[in-house]
């Protein structure tokens, strides 16, 4: 029974860090969708986003069943209740990378990042996809330290988000009201995304030490 539970759960884990490298590449797909005005891109994202869903709804099935038939305590505990609480932010992560695809598709054929903004938003882009590969590999293979310091990568995105602000909102602001909206809206998309990831971090922590970060 013991081995078959160890089995289980090994399967659980490897189906989160699965949907992790998912979430990642869904969003860094999104992201040249929309530098580069790419329609079909951005469609394949929006297509491909129930996979993250039905991949959301596997891992709580399974570890729910865990912990109803298994009643698992201490490291194994924790284990299951890390990947449900990942899985539910990388369903989130998923939709976000979703509603960047679909930005890109109610723009086409224009460019939705015009060109005051698009330096800001390929950093962003740049520091989302860093977080979801260190995410990835902490889920994979989970490290304290690395996982404590990971919020320095969010403190770079809030920075980045406040200069996307400021560009926005200065009077030198050339576009209209409409874009300023996409442009806030995918402002908030990569900073959620990134505060998610700083969520799963705090995850890989608990699971490791049993102790919740402040």
């Amino acid at each position: 029974m013991r081995e078959e539970f160890q089995a289980e759960l090994a399967t659980v884990r490897q189906l989160v860090v699965d949907m992790a490298e998912t979430v990642r590449r869904a969003m860094s797909e999104a992201t040249q969708a929309l530098l580069r005005a790419d329609r079909s891109l951005a469609e394949a994202v929006v297509a491909r986003e129930p996979e993250v869903d039905q991949r959301y709804r596997q891992i709580e099935e399974r570890a729910c069943d865990l912990l109803a038939l298994q009643a698992p305590v201490a490291s194994d505990l924790r284990a299951v209740i890390t990947a449900l609480h990942a899985s539910a932010d990388l369903e989130r992560m998923g939709d976000l990378a979703e509603h960047v695809a679909t930005t890109a598709l109610r723009r086409h054929p224009s460019p939705a990042v015009p060109a005051e903004l698009r330096p800001i938003v390929e950093r962003m882009a740049a520091v989302a996809d860093s977080m979801a590969a260190t995410i990835t590999s902490l889920l994979a293979r989970p490290d304290v330290a690395r996982a404590e310091q990971f919020d320095r990568n969010d403190d770079t995105m809030d920075d980045l988000h406040r200069q996307l602000l400021g560009v926005i909102l200065s009077d030198e602001w050339p576009y209209g009201t409409e874009t300023a909206i996409d442009g806030a809206l995918l402002g908030r998309y990569y900073e959620r995304y990134a505060d998610h990831a700083v969520n799963i971090a705090e995850h890989v922590v608990y699971l490791v030490t049993g102790e919740t970060p402040n």
